[in-house]
This record gives structure tokens, sequence and C-alpha cells, in this order.
């Protein structure tokens, strides 16, 4: 059973049983490290050790403003499914990302999942101040008019759900409004340990 057809089957079973009341966990107490206190672990050593997980590589993409020349999008490792009833999906962005406010904005973005041989299409999305939709085929998305990329896999067309802070990213929920994947029998686009498979 794939992670669709087990998540109907939580759904399923959610429904089935009577709602019980539940408590609320408390709040977490919330509080600075101080200066003479170490983080629990180094950068160096977190990104080693979290790049031993393989994950797949997409572009977001979100339509133009009126006052700018060109739409909106950057390579992103770090979406995920997060619920099958409502439709919703999520991805993590840097604060310090200057493509984010044009994404909030537009208050909409498209999922593109990459294919294997899109490497050269993720690298030029992974670029910053250039113009990233140089030679870059693509169509509006049916909902929000976000650039739909040629030759993914699949896409996602979103409306933004809710955003939460997330230490330095920002955890971007989108409702999916509309969906297709391709027929083709090709692997994704994946990444790890620095390097694309």
């Amino acid at each position: 059973m794939g992670h669709a057809g087990m998540a109907a089957a939580a759904v399923r079973h959610l429904r089935t049983r009577p709602a019980e009341p539940y408590e609320a966990l408390p709040r977490p107490v919330l509080r600075c490290v101080g200066e003479d206190e170490r983080p629990p672990v180094d950068q160096a050593g977190f990104r080693r050790v979290l790049g031993t997980f393989a994950t797949g590589v997409t572009v977001i993409t979100a339509p133009a403003a009126e006052d700018e020349p060109s739409p909106a999008g950057f390579a992103c490792q770090s979406f995920t499914s997060l619920s099958l009833d409502p439709p919703l999906v999520a991805f993590m962005v840097g604060r310090t990302s200057t493509t984010w406010p044009r994404i909030a904005r537009a208050g909409a973005f498209c999922v593109n999942v990459l294919a294997a041989h899109q490497e050269e299409v993720c690298r030029a999305f992974a670029v910053s101040g250039a113009d990233k939709f140089a030679g870059v085929a693509h169509d509006a998305a049916p909902a929000s008019g976000s650039p739909r990329l040629a030759g993914t896999l699949a896409w996602i067309d979103c409306t933004i759900h809710t955003v939460h802070t997330g230490g330095d990213h920002l955890i971007v929920v989108g409702r999916v409004e509309a969906l297709g994947a391709t027929d083709r029998d090709e692997p994704p686009l994946l990444f790890h340990r620095g390097r694309f498979l």
C-alpha cells in the first residue's frame, strides 16, 4: 500500500471512531541560548549527517506581479506531502530568500517535480539574481497561473494555506488546487551527499 493508500486508510479509521476529548500538551518554556552554552551540534556535522538522506528535487514557481519582469522560482529539496484531507503539501524556504517574498505576494505557487535529466534546470533555479526562466519552456498552471515547467515528472498547483516559522527557515503550507503527472517511465532527480543522482 502506497503513502496515499495508507493515509486514506488512516482517515477512514479516524472517521469511524467517536470524537474523544483530549488534553492539550503544556506550552514549552522558551529561552535564549546563553553565551556560555554551546549549540548541541555544529553546523558542519548537521549538514553532513542530514546529507545522507536522499531527497527529490523540485522547482517552486509563482506568477510575476504586475511590476515584475518575470515569474519567481527557486530550486527546493525540502518539499513534502502533508495532508490528504484537506489536500496539503509543504516546503521550507530560508528566511533570507529573495524569491520567497515574491511567492508570498502572489499567494500561490506551483511545485515542479524534476526528472533525472533536468539537473541543468535545477542549477539554473539555484542561482540568485539571474533570469532563471531564460530558455526554460513553461506554460501556466491552471489554478494559479504559476509557471509549469516542461519535461517535469509532475506538477502541483497550490494556494498558500499557512506559513509557520522554523528556525532560520519558514514552513510554507499549500492547499492543492490542481495537479498532474507524466506517464513517462523516468526516474526523478535526486540529491544525496552534496551531489545529484
